[in-house]
């Protein structure tokens, strides 16, 4: 192998898991992001704040939920307890959007806030948080696809090979597999772009750009869990997650055909925006 991308050794910094570092990270610029979107169009300046302390704690719970009931065979042979621990990793994405999108609906409805127009601010912070967020898959060793001889193939630990098939765990020479994880997170950075140029174009009518959202990840998450080797739970000999994935993609169909009451004009006055 000429070259390759070697995994971290570690996966702390003193008392606090780098997993959950990675997630915190995503979430401050997610927030960041939001903030500065919403007021760019009058949103009150503590409107976001005010959503991200009850949506971003419901997301992880999401997040959580979605993990453990997709991939319960995971912890039949762990203590109950183990269902609570995010710091060795386990976060489900779909789940953490739904939990988070419904406790920021609850939120921007009692603070008056129309919840289209902050959703539209919020949605290219969706990935940009997943794309800072997936790099503590990388220091967890976890979200890689088969083995590959490309250049940039990711160094796994013999350790971290259980639960991928067997011919993987234990090859003669020290394979390079597809860093899944990156993929992931580079196509996230590129779909922030791509919803942002769109949205200033104001080609897409108030409380839609989440379909862009759900499109661009759908598309992505389904070809990625065709080349991931971990163990999944199936359904009718399917990843749980590739049914996922084929559903957001016709859940974005749905949202943008979805027919609208009152204004759904391409540009979205600003007095008509912030209060519903």
């Amino acid at each position: 192998m000429i070259a390759a991308i070697p995994s971290p050794s570690f996966n702390t910094i003193g008392p606090f898991s780098i997993y959950g570092l990675c997630i915190a990270l995503g979430v401050i610029a997610a927030v960041s992001l939001s903030q500065r979107r919403w007021t760019e169009v009058g949103g009150g300046e503590d409107d976001i704040s005010a959503i991200a302390i009850w949506a971003v704690p419901a997301g992880v719970v999401g997040a959580r939920i979605y993990h453990v009931i997709t991939d319960w065979h995971r912890f039949e042979d762990e203590s109950f307890w183990q269902i609570f621990n995010v710091r060795a990793g386990g976060l489900g994405i779909p789940g953490g959007m739904f939990l988070g999108v419904v406790a920021g609906m609850i939120v921007a409805r009692a603070r008056g806030i129309s919840f289209p127009s902050v959703l539209d601010a919020i949605v290219p912070a969706l990935p940009l948080a997943q794309a800072i967020g997936r790099w503590g898959n990388w220091f967890n060793q976890e979200v890689y696809g088969r083995p590959t001889d490309l250049p940039w193939g990711l160094e796994i630990d013999a350790a971290h090979r259980t639960g991928i098939p067997t011919e993987y765990q234990n090859m003669a020479e020290n394979p390079t597999f597809h860093p899944t994880f990156l993929y992931e997170s580079l196509w996230n950075l590129g779909l922030v772009g791509v919803i942002i140029w769109i949205d200033g174009k104001k080609i897409v009518p108030r409380g839609r750009l989440i379909s862009v959202y759900m499109f661009g990840y759908g598309i992505a998450r389904l070809w990625l869990e065709t080349v991931r080797i971990d163990a999944a739970t199936e359904l009718a000999g399917v990843r749980v997650n590739i049914w996922m994935s084929i559903a957001l993609i016709v859940g974005a169909g749905i949202v943008w055909f979805w027919p609208k009451k009152g204004d759904t004009s391409d540009d979205a006055v600003e007095s008509d925006v912030l209060v519903e």
